[in-house]
């Protein structure tokens, strides 16, 4: 090692010997500055949590996780992904200690850290991508928005209309929609069908019931109607993805 060598363990810079920089280029601050750069390992979390928002699907994942507690099943629904595809970018994620889980009997809820790093990288999302925040909208809005979600989500036998909606929750309708999209990523019509099918498909994969009495629960009276709409989300039809989980 040459005199002028700075080697970085831990906090330490190993700066004895290093009186000035090869070139002086007259800033008087060099130092100063070169006393407080990080470590490599001081600033390795960074890089690592950086390194892993660089997938666009994962980032809108932590997005979402940034304004609300979700299971792996309405995350699927909410960013239009299977299931084992999101549980694979919820694992990187909490890996790199963005994102954190908590068990509630069966089901494994996720939403992010409470860390000033998953703070910063919200908000630098959210800058550079003009992305609206849904925590600035107004709160009682937004409580609405997740009581209607509620409402259509516990009672999927029941088709829910926009209009009926705005009249029970008195919302206007293009507000509704705008707000439920902000919230959630997908039109309700969208969100809902695939929050349907994959209601179904966990049924498919869990229960013994007849696709029909299956395709009724998820409010489809027509089992050609859901057989159709199964494939089209999840590019399959129920009585091969029932095979294929058995």
């Amino acid at each position: 090692m040459t005199p002028n060598t700075v080697k970085h363990s831990g906090k330490t810079h190993c700066m004895e010997n290093m009186t000035r920089l090869p070139h002086n280029h007259g800033n008087h601050n060099e130092g100063d500055i070169m006393e407080h750069i990080p470590a490599e390992n001081e600033i390795g979390g960074v890089s690592e949590a950086m390194k892993q928002l660089g997938d666009p699907s994962r980032l809108r994942i932590f997005w979402l996780l940034c304004h609300c507690e979700e299971c792996v099943v309405n995350i699927a629904a909410i960013v239009g992904m299977t299931s084992p595809a999101v549980s694979h970018h919820l694992r990187l994620l909490k890996g790199s200690g963005l994102i954190v889980s908590r068990r509630d009997g069966k089901e494994m809820y996720y939403r992010t850290a409470d860390t000033e790093l998953a703070q910063a990288l919200h908000l630098i999302i959210e800058k550079i991508g003009k992305i609206t925040c849904p925590r600035e909208e107004s709160s009682e809005q937004l409580r609405t928005i997740r009581d209607i979600h509620s409402l259509m989500t516990e009672n999927l036998q029941k088709r829910y209309t926009i209009e009926e909606l705005s009249r029970t929750y008195l919302i206007n309708t293009a507000a509704l929609k705008s707000l439920f999209k902000s919230v959630y990523g997908m039109p309700v019509a969208s969100y809902m069908k695939r929050y349907r099918i994959e209601k179904a498909a966990q049924l498919l994969r869990e229960t013994d019931d007849s696709i029909s009495v299956i395709a009724s629960s998820v409010g489809y009276e027509s089992q050609s109607k859901f057989t159709a709409a199964f494939k089209d989300v999840m590019k399959m039809l129920p009585t091969d993805y029932r095979r294929q989980h058995m």
